[in-house]
């Protein structure tokens, strides 16, 4: 048979293999999952793919950077962190909404679980976590909330510590999310809740 997506530019075929992937183990878990099915799915066959990841862990660690990554992954410069964080509650209610999509999002989601699981059994894993969710986060909100409290938008603070409680609150909700869809449970009184999270953090330290 032709396999015309072989052809495929390098990075637009990875890209392909990610998304594919980020389906399949969605939809039937890390171990119900193989290097064939992934290639199946994408259309190339088995050995082209071994061009682009190792094997089926590489795969896994490149889907978590993106489930564990900040919701502003693709743009933390000091730029962007600069013009939002000097808009005050702007800038938290950007990144409380850009999580809750992260949270809702169905594949996202059940990825999510996936990974809890592997986390514990995965010390590659657990190191990508605390540079993709954790420090990465606690940077971006540390320091946009410096920024504030040289605006005098917000009280002085240790930025670090109120990024750490802030960053808590949303993996607690985050985490609400997953267990009440595995056992198929209703999330509707999760639906605001990210939002009232977001304006109690920001009464607390807000200059009123």
């Amino acid at each position: 048979m032709s396999d015309t997506r072989e052809f495929h530019k390098g990075g637009e075929t990875k890209k392909l293999i990610e998304v594919a992937a980020m389906e399949l183990f969605a939809e039937q878990g890390y171990k119900g999952t193989s290097v064939r099915k992934i290639a199946a799915k994408v259309g190339i066959r088995e050995s082209a793919l071994y061009n682009h990841f190792s094997n089926k862990e590489a795969i896994f660690l490149a889907i978590a950077e993106r489930v564990f990554s900040s919701p502003f992954a693709q743009q933390k410069t000091d730029e962007f962190i600069q013009e939002y964080a000097k808009k005050g509650k702007s800038f938290l209610q950007k990144f409380t909404t850009e999580f809750k999509l992260m949270t809702f999002d169905h594949n996202h989601e059940k990825l999510f679980r996936i990974m809890l699981i592997e986390l514990m059994q995965n010390e590659e894993l657990r190191g990508g976590f605390w540079q993709q969710f954790h420090e990465s986060n606690i940077r971006f909100l540390s320091s946009g909330l410096f920024i504030m409290m040289q605006e005098g938008i917000i009280r002085s603070e240790d930025p670090m510590t109120l990024a750490n409680v802030y960053l808590g609150q949303m993996f607690y909700l985050r985490m609400q999310v997953s267990l009440l869809k595995a056992d198929k449970k209703s999330t509707t009184s999760l639906s605001t809740a990210f939002e009232r999270q977001m304006e109690l953090f920001w009464g607390m330290i807000s200059i009123k």
